[in-house]
């Protein structure tokens, strides 16, 4: 659930696309922006989250999105709520920390020897010498 106070505007645009001339005359397109630091987002979460946003985020914090997919401004309102839940629920997913692994001594030994032999394939594609 997103707090009602990092809610900072939801401003109703004029929508592009197909409709008709219903665009021209209703603002149907949401443009909800949002206080990241109201939203009180783990250290994890909140470097997590810039890396989601990308361009959406602006440079004093506030997160961007801009939802026109439907007809309607509450149609719009719910799919910019939910887009925002969305992107939140992914920022606390943690990944996974890679282990490193090393090949094994044989595994090694095995990738010097098929060297080896590719090399002395090669080699012996050379120019015959006639002495």
């Amino acid at each position: 659930m997103i707090p009602e106070e990092a809610i900072v505007e939801e401003k109703f645009l004029a929508s592009t696309g197909p409709g008709g001339q219903n665009v021209n005359k209703v603002a149907t397109a949401v443009q909800l922006r949002v206080d990241v630091f109201r939203l009180g987002l783990p250290p994890h979460a909140y470097t997590r989250l810039k890396e989601l946003a990308g361009s959406k985020l602006t440079s004093s914090g506030e997160l961007l999105i801009t939802a026109r997919r439907f007809r309607t401004q509450d149609a719009n309102r719910e799919d910019a709520r939910a887009r925002l839940g969305d992107l939140i629920a992914k920022a606390h997913e943690r990944q996974a920390k890679r282990v490193k692994t090393r090949p094994s001594k044989a595994a090694r030994a095995r990738r010097v020897d098929e060297k080896k032999g590719r090399s002395a394939v090669k080699a012996g594609r050379g120019k015959v010498q006639l002495d």
